[in-house]
């Protein structure tokens, strides 16, 4: 099955095991992952900045972030080490609509996501305009914790987990493609769960 007819097959019931990209087994809580260092930002502290190859450079408070547009998405996570979540409830706010507001140059193509404790991933600009890609600030309806990237993280579904950067500070826009800390270590460029691109 295609990777979009899976994804709409999630929308329309199938039975779970249907629903697991292969190689991948079925977790009930999500665990917690990163590469040792949990940052405490305090909400007051946080700032997200979106600049590089845009018109409008952005820095916005976390305030000001939550004048915006709230939107909540239920969507299976897919992490790089053989585990999935079903059915994962997110809030926050689209990423799509930030990226209207700071208006990326046409030469800029492609992202790299910054975090408060150094991590970065890329992406290419595309993926992040993909209605269910949010900066989340709560899990489940709960507060997102520091353990799970709080107060703020990237979630985007349809990449594996690394690609979802927790405590994220900067959107960085470019014009030429860039590896993140995964990246350099060997994990593919993509990270399709579907294709299974866990390593270059």
């Amino acid at each position: 099955m295609s990777e979009i007819g899976k994804w709409l097959g999630q929308r329309l019931g199938l039975a779970d095991a249907e629903r697991l990209p292969p190689g991948q087994h079925r977790v009930t809580t999500l665990p917690v992952l990163d590469i040792g260092i949990h940052p405490l930002v305090e909400h007051n502290d946080w700032r997200l900045a979106i600049h590089g190859l845009v018109n409008h450079s952005l820095e916005m408070s976390w305030d000001e972030l939550q004048t915006l547009p709230q939107v909540e998405i239920i969507a299976d996570i897919h992490c790089v080490t053989h585990w999935s979540c079903l059915d994962v409830k997110w809030s926050g706010v689209a990423v799509k609509s930030l990226l209207e507001i700071a208006q990326p140059q046409p030469e800029g193509r492609f992202v790299t996501l910054h975090s408060y404790d150094n991590y970065t991933t890329n992406l290419p600009l595309v993926a992040l305009l993909d209605d269910e890609v949010l900066l989340a600030h709560s899990l489940n309806d709960q507060a997102l914790s520091i353990e799970h990237g709080g107060p703020v993280r990237l979630v985007v579904p349809k990449r594996y987990f690394w690609k979802s950067a927790k405590w994220i500070k900067a959107i960085e826009i470019h014009a030429e493609d860039r590896p993140g800390f995964w990246e350099a270590r060997g994990y593919h460029n993509e990270a399709f769960p579907w294709e299974e691109q866990r390593f270059g």
